[in-house]
């Protein structure tokens, strides 16, 4: 469905942000991104949805095609218009909007009011939480409840492929677990996801392929199962050692991983 070929992004014609990164994302299945701050993944993203451009950022070398078309070139409106939602990190809803309101303007691009009213009915039955706060003013909602609102936005504009980056951050464990839920039944659904997370376990449960990316590279890549099993993933990302005990990635030097990684 989606295909980034030796893409590479440049910020204010000075920032090699992205150097270089090849992935596919199939149709019907999940692909996450995983990496730490710094990684690149947010910025992959935004290069896919065209985003970057507002950030003076620009795709100067590679091809992003979705279908089989070329989108690197495409204004933002024409690749939502094409499927590609891209639902940002930090929960950014419309905070003095309700629930309802804030999920009537994620389908301002149906063709009526009917239509709109089917696709409420539709993100109330995924998401029966947002159905009980439909007239809440969406910033008191928690943490959780807004990334849901705007997984339920996303939804209302009828997308091919949800991108969404980094669900869980800021979340209780147990929230987190209800967001990953929701997601796992949208996948279940048909609906294509690419996800961005730095919490490897969700994401590697969730994930039928994933790609670790480290300074802008893709370091690491493979089917989720392999790469829960990976010792290396294991260790720098889910923090156990060979042994079962503890690690903590931040005191493991990245050229040692990447020796490791890259042989």
């Amino acid at each position: 469905m989606l295909e980034l070929n030796n893409v590479e992004v440049i910020y204010s014609d000075v920032i090699l942000a992205v150097k270089g990164i090849s992935l596919k994302v199939p149709e019907g299945q999940c692909v996450t991104l995983l990496g730490g701050n710094g990684a690149g993944k947010s910025t992959t993203l935004k290069a896919i949805s065209n985003v970057v451009r507002t950030e003076d950022g620009r795709v100067t070398a590679g091809s992003i095609s979705f279908h089989g078309k070329p989108i690197d070139n495409e204004d933002p409106v024409a690749v939502v218009k094409a499927g590609i939602i891209h639902v940002m990190e930090g929960r950014r809803v419309l905070r003095h909007l309700t629930v309802e309101q804030n999920l009537i303007v994620g389908g301002h691009m149906q063709s009526s009011l009917r239509v709109v009213r089917e696709k409420l009915d539709k993100v109330y039955g995924h998401i029966g939480r947002l159905a009980a706060l439909k007239d809440r003013t969406a910033g008191y909602l928690s943490g959780g409840e807004q990334q849901m609102l705007v997984i339920g936005r996303a939804m209302m504009a009828d997308p091919k492929l949800i991108m969404i980056d980094e669900p869980s951050l800021g979340l209780a464990p147990l929230m987190v677990e209800e967001v990953f839920a929701l997601l796992r039944k949208l996948k279940a659904s048909g609906l294509t996801l690419l996800i961005v997370e730095q919490n490897t376990r969700v994401a590697l449960d969730i994930a039928d392929y994933g790609y670790v990316m480290e300074n802008g590279r893709i370091v690491l890549e493979g089917p989720g199962e392999d790469l829960r099993t990976n010792e290396d993933v294991r260790e720098f990302y889910l923090g156990l050692n060979l042994g079962g005990g503890r690690n903590s990635y931040r005191g493991v030097k990245p050229s040692r991983r990447r020796k490791r990684w890259l042989g």
